[in-house]
């Protein structure tokens, strides 16, 4: 079971979430910032749930100090203020949600189970299906006889898109997920990567990366075929 740390300083509301995901998670709880990141050096944390404005160290520091101090897991901010400016600055600090309070408990779990699913395919280094072998410690693919190694963006564009085997991405959303949100290139630019990533992988014809009109891309491995 995951464990979901949350910082909050308003004790009913905090008392509120914690009932609420209980049925589901193992949760923790702390009553500000410093008290969450002493929670976090001392625990195992999969997801922090954070307010912005606690005492002693309010969310925002938070998650810069956990994130200074290597702690990848994922980080949802609940808070009333949703103007452009806080978002700017929670996601450059490096929260990965924002929801607004009152907040849809039924959504809340939602979107952890969303960002825990995410956060186990990142901490993963390889896919593996038969011969096939995607290795993100050398961002390469490895099949029988070929060995292909892919530049940085286009090895991480098709680890996310093997990682979901079937699903289809938007291109904002492969953008926002490998180029980030901020960054500045256009659904060109996955287009443009996706095109690369085909004519490198003709000699391994069991990955399959497949265009979906309107919408954007999905990918496969087949099935290996008898000899």
């Amino acid at each position: 079971m995951a464990t979901i740390l949350i910082a909050e300083d308003d004790e009913n509301l905090q008392l509120l979430i914690s009932r609420k995901l209980k049925p589901f998670f193992s949760v923790l709880s702390a009553d500000n910032g410093m008290q969450a990141l002493q929670v976090v050096r001392s625990r195992t944390v999969d997801l922090l749930i954070a307010d912005i404005r606690m005492p002693q160290m309010d969310g925002f520091e938070l998650i810069q100090s956990i994130r200074e101090e290597g702690f990848q897991f994922p980080v949802i901010i609940l808070t009333a203020n949703q103007s452009f400016d806080a978002k700017r600055t929670g996601f450059s600090k490096g929260t990965d949600d924002f929801m607004t309070k009152p907040v849809n408990y039924e959504e809340l779990v939602w979107r952890i189970n969303a960002l825990l699913r995410r956060s186990k395919i990142a901490g993963s280094n390889t896919i593996i299906e038969g011969d096939i072998v995607i290795d993100a410690s050398t961002y390469t693919v490895v099949s029988k006889n070929h060995r292909i190694e892919l530049p940085g963006k286009e090895f991480e564009l098709l680890f996310k898109l093997l990682s979901y085997k079937g699903q289809i991405f938007t291109k904002n959303q492969l953008l926002d997920d490998i180029w980030g949100r901020t960054s500045e290139s256009s659904e060109d630019t996955v287009k443009t990567h996706i095109s690369r990533l085909r004519s490198k992988l003709t000699e391994i014809d069991r990955i399959k990366i497949t265009s979906v009109r309107g919408i954007g891309y999905k990918a496969d491995i087949a099935g290996e075929t008898e000899e």
